[in-house]
């Protein structure tokens, strides 16, 4: 259990989820990855809630969540206890400690969407390369995370995608470097009222499971 705990820790990123104004005619190579899994239907999103999973070897870890953007309403339940808390008003260790959890587990949730959202990042143009496991020739595009707040700063990630912006890998470098890396698959892809997630993540050789249950997206209706 600790050596997940300690997986975890290590893709804790500040989540900011700050309605920036994108032109969808004129993309930058990120926009276009968050436009190609529904970034224009987030504005609907009323609540979304999901049990976030790991296996790993023999041991299982979830935790579920539920979450209104809107309000920033953030429930988070675990060995069937929950606690609920407003980002902006965080008044106890248990919910800082529940807090970071979400950032984690909302960037592997929507990471597409987090590079619109997030301030502090820069990218470099994508290059056509060979992916780490599948071998495939795919485009990456590599974010670093500047010294602009978040818990990570220096940390960087490269986002293998298709044709379509669709991501199918990705590699996180801590402190942008080659010898402390992780590297998943991006699988199993379902659409939630226009919302597109990777339902699926896993290494090279499968004993690491990341994966996403019970989700479910809610939208104002019109």
């Amino acid at each position: 259990m600790k050596q997940i705990l300690l997986l975890f820790s290590i893709l804790v990123l500040a989540l900011s989820c700050k309605k920036k104004e994108v032109n969808p005619k004129t993309l930058n190579p990120l926009e276009e990855i968050a436009y190609a899994n529904g970034f224009e239907k987030w504005k609907n999103v009323e609540e979304i809630k999901f049990t976030f999973n790991v296996d790993r070897d023999t041991a299982h870890f979830e935790r579920s969540w539920e979450w209104k953007p809107k309000t920033d309403e953030i429930t988070l339940i675990k060995n069937g206890e929950a606690l609920t808390f407003k980002r902006s008003q965080i008044l106890s260790d248990a919910e800082l400690a529940a807090d970071k959890n979400f950032i984690n587990d909302v960037y592997w949730l929507l990471a597409p969407f987090k590079l619109v959202w997030d301030d502090g990042i820069d990218y470099e143009e994508p290059i056509m390369e060979i992916a780490p496991i599948s071998k495939d020739s795919l485009q990456k595009t590599t974010i670093t995370y500047t010294n602009q707040g978040g818990y990570t700063p220096g940390d960087a990630y490269d986002f293998y995608v298709d044709k379509n912006n669709e991501v199918k890998e990705w590699v996180y470098r801590e402190d942008n470097s080659t010898s402390k890396c992780m590297m998943t698959t991006w699988e199993d892809y379902k659409d939630f009222n226009g919302i597109k997630i990777a339902t699926m993540h896993q290494n090279e050789n499968g004993v690491f499971k990341l994966y996403f249950t019970n989700i479910e997206v809610k939208v104002a209706k019109n």
